[in-house]
């Protein structure tokens, strides 16, 4: 593994193990997501043999789903997360699903329409460094494995921090840092020898399935994201992590 680097947006000149620069990370990612939009729910399940599932349902509880609150989805493209909050909130939901990847919300508006959501959506593409909202505009932000495919991960953090309302809450479920070395062990054969001949096998891309093992490990570890939170300015931030670390929940609010 390569060594980290330091400072803030560190993961910035990082295209998984390869040296880059920050606009041509942003270039090179949004390439990644546009080759395996189609695919990319299919790939979750059988990488992750459906546990992806259960993190998700656990993740969207924690958010005490509810109708006065309007929700912020960043990089939620396929609508994994926004379509569980609306199963638990009903029609009354207020969901604002962003994604800088128009193909992955295509895939998102298409799974909207096929569940009958007509109504409580809307679809923006956008940028989580930058994003095209007012200060104080929500109640909830979630962004669910998309935070290390951000190039300016602080500034993401930051605008999080921007756009919710006092008393908003954040949440992060991310790929973390595994706890116990024997499984860590586990994990890193299995992810380097074979998520990418799934991706091969399945999408016809391994090169952006090595991509999506190697941005995990450049990922901040539990502490240091919480750490960063703390710096954008959230409290109360908390770290719930998942199948020994494999993931984890960050959470935090803005008072």
């Amino acid at each position: 593994m390569i060594a980290r680097a330091k400072g803030k947006n560190k993961e910035s000149q990082w295209f998984g193990y390869k040296s880059v620069k920050p606009e041509e990370k942003a270039r090179l990612v949004e390439d990644v997501f546009s080759s395996v939009a189609s695919r990319y729910d299919l790939m979750n399940d059988l990488m992750s043999g459906g546990i992806h599932r259960l993190w998700k349902n656990k993740f969207v509880s924690m958010l005490r789903p509810s109708p006065n609150k309007a929700l912020l989805d960043v990089a939620g493209g396929t609508g994994d997360i926004a379509f569980r909050y609306r199963q638990r909130v009903g029609e009354k939901a207020k969901i604002t699903v962003c994604d800088v990847n128009k193909d992955m919300l295509e895939v998102g508006k298409n799974r909207a329409l096929d569940r009958g959501y007509l109504k409580g959506f809307k679809w923006v593409v956008g940028n989580a460094e930058s994003l095209p909202f007012d200060d104080n505009s929500f109640d909830l932000y979630t962004i669910s494995f998309g935070l290390r495919n951000v190039p300016k991960i602080d500034d993401a953090l930051e605008e999080a921090f921007r756009v919710l309302k006092p008393g908003g809450r954040f949440f992060c479920l991310e790929f973390s840092r595994v706890l116990n070395p024997a499984l860590r062990k586990l994990y890193d054969e299995y992810s380097f020898r074979v998520i990418p001949k799934i991706g091969e096998a399945v999408a016809n891309d391994r090169e952006s399935y090595q991509y999506l093992v190697e941005s995990i490990r450049q990922f901040p570890p539990q502490e240091e994201l919480a750490a960063r939170m703390k710096k954008a300015g959230f409290e109360l931030v908390r770290v719930t992590n998942l199948t020994g670390g494999i993931a984890a929940i960050h959470s935090g609010v803005k008072l």
